[in-house]
């Protein structure tokens, strides 16, 4: 492993069919006042919602609630978030729901106490927090973020035809997450599969970078080698509980910083996808499935020999016999395969975008330059143009 790192991580995990009570155990560390932060509704309908609100009635807790929660939270509703957070007066923040419900209480955590707009803060300007952090537990009910155990937050500006993350420091991460995977069950399949797709995209952002022999490689390739495995089962069987608890356990390790270290990072297939977003509001994994295949056949030759060696240690490839190039060309073509069996979209115009969309989609993302080639503007427009 070349450079130099330091690494920790903050997020304490309760994971199992019992996680939950974990809360008993963490709500008496915070003050009396908690905004209860989730999306549309669908934890009232499932249970969640009743059996958290007796844990934090059982524990002394004023309850407040910010419901709402858009799958791709926006800076309108974050400003809306801020003001509840204000008036409740909050000394925790529990989001429960998937990973934009997260995002969203991180978002609001770092702004309750700032005076700066927040939106120009931290997805403009980019700026560190100054101010006081109300801290953050999270309740999952949707894998693949991996927002239980990271600093990421990712909102949307719709009038802006923006959408940014920004990846705050360890102080953010939420200080508790409860994994139930029983609590992702009930999850729609689409949501189901565009949450694996996301899995795969983290690892493969941060696996494809790099040209040493370097442990977070190993460990990557052994986490989508899980991954496939058990999104195989769960597509057949989405109630199978091995299976949807070993990628929820995935998710979580994807994205927690652990397999960054030592590594640049990619991240070019996620900014693609979030300037996607930002006109469609599309589902967030689909977004990233449809762009992925034309980014990776592009910079394939750029980092011919990663290509092949994940062709060979993830898909399986027979290298015997073969090229380099002729391997990592099979790798790809059973990833795409794989893509389409389980149900992911493959292209963007069956996500809403149209022609005169893509220039704005284009100028809308991000250029990043720790993956195996640089992108410019046009090759950029070529990538979209290929994902159409």
């Amino acid at each position: 492993m070349l450079g130099n790192f330091s690494y920790s991580n903050p997020t304490k995990l309760y994971f199992g069919k019992d996680a939950l009570d974990g809360l008993n155990e963490e709500l008496p560390k915070y003050g009396k006042n908690v905004l209860l932060v989730y999306g549309g509704g669908s934890i009232k309908k499932n249970g969640i919602y009743d059996k958290v609100i007796k844990i934090l009635k059982d524990n002394n807790k004023v309850v407040f609630e910010d419901a709402g929660v858009m799958p791709n939270p926006t800076s309108d509703k974050l400003n809306e978030g801020i003001e509840r957070a204000k008036k409740a007066k909050a000394d925790l923040i529990l989001a429960v729901g998937g990973g934009s419900v997260c995002d969203y209480a991180k978002a609001v955590s770092v702004s309750v106490n700032c005076n700066d707009d927040a939106w120009d803060k931290y997805y403009i300007r980019f700026e560190d927090v100054t101010c006081d952090i109300i801290p953050v537990g999270c309740v999952l009910t949707m894998v693949g973020t991996g927002s239980e155990m990271n600093g990421g937050s990712v909102i949307t500006n719709h009038e802006q035809k923006l959408k940014i993350g920004h990846v705050f420091g360890d102080k953010v991460f939420p200080k508790f997450s409860v994994l139930n995977p029983e609590f992702t069950l009930t999850l729609p399949k689409y949501q189901m599969v565009s949450g694996i797709y996301d899995i795969m995209s983290h690892i493969l952002e941060q696996y494809f970078s790099g040209e040493d022999d370097n442990t977070s490689d190993y460990i990557a390739e052994g986490l989508l080698r899980s991954l496939i495995h058990s999104a195989n089962i769960a597509v057949e069987n989405p109630s199978d509980y091995e299976a949807r608890s070993n990628i929820m356990w995935t998710a979580t390790w994807a994205l927690n910083t652990l397999i960054a270290q030592g590594k640049s990072t990619d991240w070019m297939v996620h900014m693609l996808g979030q300037s996607v977003g930002a006109y469609t509001d599309a589902t967030h994994g689909m977004t990233l499935s449809a762009v992925s295949m034309p980014y990776y056949r592009y910079i394939l030759p750029y980092g011919m020999a990663k290509f092949a060696r994940y062709a060979v240690n993830v898909w399986g490839v027979n290298p015997d016999g073969k090229s380099q190039e002729q391997v990592a060309n099979e790798g790809l073509d059973a990833m795409e395969k794989w893509m389409r069996k389980i149900g992911l979209v493959m292209n963007l115009t069956d996500l809403g975008v149209k022609e005169d969309m893509i220039e704005g989609i284009v100028k809308g993302t991000f250029v990043m330059d720790g993956g195996y080639k640089v992108l410019n503007a046009d090759e950029i427009r070529q990538i979209i143009i290929k994902s159409c």
